[in-house]
């Protein structure tokens, strides 16, 4: 045989050897290796979404949806130079990422207790996992700051005026600054402080005792609560009498401690807008709702506390009658639609 013949038979052998045709095996192997690949990252995600409970859903659906909007409204927020859409999406983006990982965390922390004890690192992951909610309240509250005019840009605030005026006849922040002495106004401030602790106290009673179908309740009863108040807020953007009614009053409501809190608060958290329906009172009405189903007694106690922060909210001028009126609503509204979604399976993650 030739050395050409020799080298062509060799030639040949390379490229079969080359043909995946002709390597079943490896090529299999590589298949089975993808496949493997693939249904690891399935299973993790599935995984990451069963340690998801009912607060995520909601959570989820109110970035998606306002996500949906920036996209689709993206004109008003470039036009009033108020943010980039992109930006504001990559912040929901970050937001949600962040809960799907603290989620995951969480759970995995909860399987290692079952084999090794609850430890430090249990006990730390577990609190953060259910009470993270309040950071996501604030992102979100903060967030609107940009949004409340993103699909009209406009103040619709002569409305709300007028069916105040209809109703009462005069302008109520406006009539009650007749009454107001440095001491009723910081009463009257504590009164609105009293709202920052309502979910705290409630959800606080409930965590201690491990009551998680309820504690997780009162955060989801929260959540659609706010989520709803948030997107109406964007649809019809109230500036708030702060804003809209400066100038026909006298001067500032003066006190002591408690003023001064609030003050510095306003000064560092204050957003122009989102006055209705007011998310003090949706917050406050959808806790209270909770307190009513889980801690009877404490719903007694809270009620004219939140009563009282209703009506602080007009002597301080940060809302019409009509804002109260709307947080009702969407308060109990928030309680109807959380009830629901926390009679679905699936709806309490790994604490359960």
């Amino acid at each position: 045989m030739s050395m050409r013949e020799l080298d062509g038979r060799d030639a040949e052998a390379v490229v079969s050897a080359a043909d995946p045709a002709h390597l079943p095996g490896l090529v299999g192997g590589s298949e089975r290796n993808s496949s493997a690949d693939s249904e690891s990252v399935h299973r993790e995600l599935a995984r990451v979404w069963a340690a998801c409970g009912a607060f995520e859903w909601v959570a989820f659906a109110y970035l998606s949806i306002s996500s949906v909007m920036i996209v689709a409204f993206s004109r008003n927020l470039v036009r009033t130079n108020v943010a980039q859409p992109w930006k504001l999406i990559g912040a929901q983006a970050i937001v949600a990422t962040f809960i799907f990982l603290l989620c995951s965390v969480g759970e995995r922390a909860i399987e290692r207790a079952q084999l090794e004890g609850v430890k430090f690192s249990t006990r730390f992951w577990r609190f953060w996992r259910c009470w993270y909610p309040h950071l996501f309240f604030l992102f979100a509250f903060e967030e609107l700051a940009y949004l409340v005019r993103l699909v009209n840009p406009n103040w619709q605030d002569a409305k709300l005026i007028a069916f105040d005026h209809w109703m009462f006849g005069v302008h109520p922040a406006v009539w009650l600054e007749q009454f107001a002495t440095p001491v009723r106004n910081d009463l009257i401030q504590l009164a609105y402080l009293t709202y920052f602790v309502y979910l705290v106290v409630l959800g606080g009673i409930l965590y201690y005792r491990k009551e998680w179908q309820a504690y997780w309740s009162v955060m989801t009863y929260s959540a659609a609560a706010y989520a709803v108040g948030y997107v109406i807020a964007m649809l019809f953007p109230i500036e708030s009498p702060w804003f809209a009614m400066a100038g026909m009053w006298h001067g500032e409501l003066h006190g002591g401690p408690f003023t001064a809190t609030i003050n510095f608060i306003e000064h560092y958290g204050r957003v122009r807008g989102a006055a209705f329906p007011s998310e003090h009172v949706a917050g406050s009405v959808a806790v209270l709702w909770g307190a009513w189903r889980f801690r009877r007694w404490l719903f007694w106690v809270m009620l004219p506390l939140v009563a009282a922060m209703c009506f602080s909210t007009i002597w301080g001028r940060y809302h019409y009658v009509a804002d109260i009126f709307g947080g009702i609503v969407t308060g109990t509204l928030g309680y109807v639609i959380g009830s629901w979604i926390m009679r679905r399976s699936g709806s309490v993650s790994g604490e359960g």
